[in-house]
């Protein structure tokens, strides 16, 4: 199904980067809002530190978000990513232009973000691999992404049932 991610983690710590290296993944394409950090922060050492292990590791990464530029730029420039901003997720184009900033192919590229509705629905409608987080702090949600958050909540439950899997806060 077409909302469904392939796997879910408590945070994009908690994603076994090895593995995927080790299955071809050289491109990961990020969300920020709620997947990074909280809503409109900003990048902080903690999401510099982490970027440096991906690039470190022999990744390539891309922030892709419907935000504009003056949200998505500066936070791409300080964890030293490539971006896409105005992405319309869950539509396929700003994906497509993600994989074509990495200079990756669908195969080699994975998808990590906290929304199925956009984020996970958009990933899977480019053929891409996408991995769900638990949101960094939902209450920092617009309400838009609130009303969004509980009409995920019966495919986020059929799909624990049909597939077993689930993270530990999800």
């Amino acid at each position: 199904m077409r909302l469904y991610p392939e796997e879910i983690f408590d945070s994009v710590e908690d994603v076994p980067y090895a593995r995927e290296y080790g299955r071809g993944v050289r491109g990961i394409i990020f969300d920020i809002d709620n997947t990074l950090v909280p809503h409109g922060a900003p990048a902080d050492g903690r999401t510099e530190a982490f970027f440096r292990m991906l690039k470190e590791s022999g990744f390539r990464t891309c922030l892709i978000s419907n935000n504009n530029e003056k949200r998505v730029r500066p936070f791409a420039e300080r964890v030293g990513a490539e971006f896409t901003c105005k992405a319309g997720k869950p539509l396929r184009k700003g994906y497509l232009a993600a994989m074509a900033a990495m200079e990756t192919k669908k195969e080699e590229t994975l998808f990590i973000g906290d929304q199925i509705l956009t984020d996970v629905l958009g990933a899977n409608n480019a053929g891409i691999r996408s991995f769900l987080v638990r949101p960094v702090a939902p209450e920092t949600d617009p309400f838009q992404v609130r009303l969004k958050r509980i009409l995920e909540r019966p495919v986020l439950f059929f799909f624990r049932r049909k597939t077993g899997k689930t993270s530990k806060n999800r």
